[in-house]
C-alpha cells in the first residue's frame, strides 16, 4: 500500500472536481511533525493562484469534494492553505495485519512492467576493479533489486572496458612472458602489477611500443592469434570481477556482461547512419557532430567526435551503438546509466544525438544516474596509505577483519567461525551501507570509524536493530505461525511505529523512480529508531496476553521490513550479533 499515492489520487480528483485544472497536483508529503497529522497535502495554493481564488477558499472547496472517511480520522485545513490528514488507528491496524500476512509485505507488482536497462559497475578490464567502481556497483545493484522487486523486466548491463589502445600493450607483454614460458595465469593473478611492467616496459622499449601499436591493429582487424591472446586476458580480468562481485554480495554475473567489444562490428555503420541524415560535420580529418544546444556563450560547441582522423573510433561512438542495441534488440522503455558525474555532458550529449538520429524512440527513458566521489580524510580521492588506488577487493577484506575484530572484541565467548561470518557480513555491509546511504550526487568520505560505529545511520547499528527485534520473537517463545488477532494502536508510540511501517512501500519507490537508494536507508534508520522508541515505551514480553500479541506482532512487522529493506539494497542480515 503506497498512502501517499493513494491521497494524492483522491485530493487531486477533488481539486478537479472542485474547478482546478486536470494538471494540477495534491502534491502529498509525510507531514514533519505529529501536530500536523501524517500527511500534508502541499498544491491547494498553486492550484488557487491560477483559479486567481483564496487559497483556504479552494482548500475548503476541495475539501467538500474529498471523502476520505474510509483511512482518515480527521481531514483539516491549516495556515495558508494546507490540507492535514490524520489516518485513523482502525485503518492502520488493518493495514498492518495485511503487512503480517504478506512476504512482500503488500507491496504489489507495477500493472504494466516496463523493460529496465541499468548499465552500472563498467570496470576496465586492463586493471582491478578499485575504490572508484564501488558507487557503480553498489547503488546500481541496489536499484536493480528494487526494480525487479516491483516486477520490472531488469536487463543488467556490464559495460566493461575491454578494447582500445591499452590493450596492445597489455597483449604484447603477454606475448613476451610466453615467449620466456612464464605462466601467463600466475602473472596475470595481481592486474595492478602486471599492468605497471606493461606500462613500463612500453615507455621504455621502442621495439616493445611498436610491437604494442601494431598488436591494437591486429586486434581490431579480428586476427585469431592476438584474439586468442585477449580473450585470455578479458577471462582471467573477468575472474578477478566475479571474485569481488561475490565478496560483495552483488547479483552481476558473466552472462551480464556486455563489453565495448561486443559493438565493434557496429561502429561503422552508427557513422554511416549519422553521415546518411547529414549529421556529420568533418573537423580536421575527424567525423564530427555539432549541436547547437551544447554551444558556450560565445557560441563555441564542444562536439561528439565519432571518428578519429585515422579512422578509429571513440567512447561516443561505442555508446552510441549501445543505444540503438538496447533499443531495439532489448527493446528497453527505461534505460539506467549509473555513471560518474564527471561524464554529466558526455552523456546529454549522447542521449540528445540519439533522439536527433532516431537510435531510440521519443518515448524511450535515457536517464543518467550521475554519483559523486569517494574522498579521503584529505578531501581528495580516496586512495591507500602509500598513495595508490585502493583496490576494491584489498579494501573488502580489510573491512572483513576490521569488522571481526569489533565483534570479537564484544563478543569473547563466541565461536571463531559464528565470530567470522558475522565480521564478513557486517565488514561488508559497512562499505556497502556507507555509500548507499549518502546522496549519490554528493561526494562523501571514506572513514572507517564511522562505518563500522553501532551508533548513527551505519550497517552495525541496522543489523544490530534487526537482531534485537528478531530476539525479543524468540524470547516470546510463541509460534508466529499462529500469531494472530487484532493488532491495538493505543499508545501514541505504537501509532508513530505503525505509521511508519506503512510508508515502506513510499520509500522503495522514490529508490526506483529516482535511483536513491538513501532514501531507503534514511527510511531503514527513522523504522528502527521508531522501533526502539516503542520498545522502551510499550513492554512487549510481559505485557497483558493480547497487549503481547499485538506489540509481538508489531515487532514481528519491524523486523520483516528491516529484512526486506535491507536486501533490497543488497545487505544480509543476521539473526543474532
Amino acid at each position: 500500500m503506497n498512502i501517499q499515492t493513494l491521497l494524492n489520487q483522491r485530493i487531486q480528483a477533488a481539486m478537479v472536481a472542485a474547478g482546478a485544472s486536470d494538471t494540477a497536483q495534491a502534491l502529498v508529503r509525510q507531514s514533519a511533525k505529529v501536530q500536523f497529522g501524517d500527511y500534508q497535502a502541499n498544491g491547494i495554493m498553486g492550484a488557487a493562484k491560477a483559479l486567481k481564488m483564496n487559497p483556504r477558499d479552494f482548500a475548503q472547496a476541495t475539501l467538500d469534494k474529498l471523502d476520505l472517511s474510509d483511512l482518515a480520522e480527521k481531514v483539516e485545513i491549516a495556515g495558508p492553505g494546507f490540507i492535514n490528514i490524520f489516518l485513523k488507528n482502525v485503518w492502520l491496524s488493518k493495514e498492518l495485519t495485511q503487512l503480517r500476512t504478506s512476504e512482500r509485505l503488500d507491496v504489489n507488482p507495477v500493472d504494466a512492467p516496463e523493460t529496465v536497462v541499468v548499465d552500472y559497475s563498467s570496470p576496465n578490464l586492463a586493471k582491478e576493479m578499485h575504490v572508484g567502481h564501488l558507487r557503480s556497483t553498489v547503488i546500481g545493484d541496489a536499484v536493480v533489486r528494487t526494480l525487479e522487486f516491483f516486477g520490472h523486466h531488469v536487463v543488467r548491463q556490464n559495460h566493461v572496458g575491454d578494447w582500445g589502445t591499452q590493450f596492445g600493450m597489455l597483449l604484447a607483454y603477454m606475448e613476451r612472458l610466453r615467449s620466456e614460458n612464464a605462466t601467463i595465469s600466475m602473472a596475470l593473478s595481481d592486474l595492478e602489477t602486471f599492468y605497471r611492467a606493461a606500462k613500463t616496459c612500453f615507455d621504455e622499449d621502442d621495439a616493445f611500443a611498436t610491437r604494442s601499436r601494431e598488436l591494437v591493429v591486429a586486434l581490431q582487424s579480428g586476427d585469431e592469434e592476438c584474439l586468442a591472446l585477449w580473450d585470455e586476458f578479458i577471462n582471467i580480468s573477468l575472474t578477478h570481477c566475479e571474485e569481488t562481485y561475490k565478496m560483495l554480495g552483488v547479483s552481476l554475473e558473466r552472462q551480464h556482461v556486455m563489453p565495448e567489444s561486443a559493438y565493434n562490428d557496429d561502429l561503422a555503420n552508427v557513422v554511416n547512419e549519422l553521415k546518411e541524415q547529414d549529421l556529420l560535420q568533418e573537423s580536421n580529418g575527424a567525423q564530427c557532430v555539432f549541436m547547437e544546444e551544447f554551444a558556450n556563450k560565445d557560441g563555441e560547441i564542444t562536439p561528439i567526435i565519432v571518428q578519429k582522423t585515422g579512422g578509429g573510433f571513440l567512447y561516443a561512438t561505442t555508446d552510441l551503438a549501445a543505444v540503438r542495441f538496447r533499443q531495439h534488440t532489448l527493446n528497453a522503455n527505461r534505460v539506467l546509466y549509473f555513471v560518474d558525474a564527471r561524464q554529466s555532458l558526455h552523456f546529454q550529449q549522447i542521449f540528445t544525438l540519439s533522439r536527433k538520429a532516431g537510435f531510440v524512440k521519443p518515448e524511450t527513458q535515457l536517464e543518467h544516474m550521475p554519483f559523486g566521489t569517494v574522498m579521503g580524510s584529505d578531501g581528495k580521492p580516496f586512495k591507500t596509505r602509500s598513495g595508490g588506488v585502493a583496490k576494491l577487493s584489498s579494501l573488502l577484506e580489510e573491512a572483513q577483519e576490521r569488522a571481526y575484530q569489533l565483534v570479537a572484541s564484544k563478543n569473547p565467548e563466541m565461536e571463531e567461525e559464528e565470530l567470522r561470518n558475522i565480521g564478513r557480513v557486517v565488514g561488508i555491509a559497512s562499505v556497502k551501507y556507507a555509500d548507499l546511504s549518502k546522496n549519490r550526487t554528493s561526494d562523501y568520505v571514506f572513514n572507517w570509524d564511522s562505518m563500522l560505529s553501532f551508533e548513527g545511520n551505519t550497517a552495525p547499528y541496522l543489523l544490530y536493530a534487526y537482531s534485537r527485534v528478531a530476539s525479543i520473537v524468540k524470547r516470546s517463545e510463541i509460534d508466529v505461525a499462529n500469531l494472530t488477532g487484532e493488532i491495538s494502536i493505543d499508545e501514541p508510540q505504537e501509532r508513530a511505529l505503525a505509521v511508519k511501517l506503512c510508508q515502506f512501500e513510499e520509500a522503495i519507490q522514490q529508490v526506483a523512480n529516482d535511483g536513491m537508494p538513501h532514501f531507503l536507508c534514511a527510511y531503514l534508520y527513522d523504522l528502527a529508531g521508531t522501533f526502539m522508541t516503542f520498545y522502551e515505551a510499550c513492554p512487549i514480553l510481559n505485557a497483558e496476553d493480547d497487549v503481547k500479541n499485538s506489540r509481538l506482532q508489531l515487532a514481528l512487522n519491524t523486523a520483516s521490513t528491516l529484512k526486506l529493506g535491507l536486501s533490497l539494497l543488497g545487505i544480509e542480515t543476521l539473526e543474532r550479533m
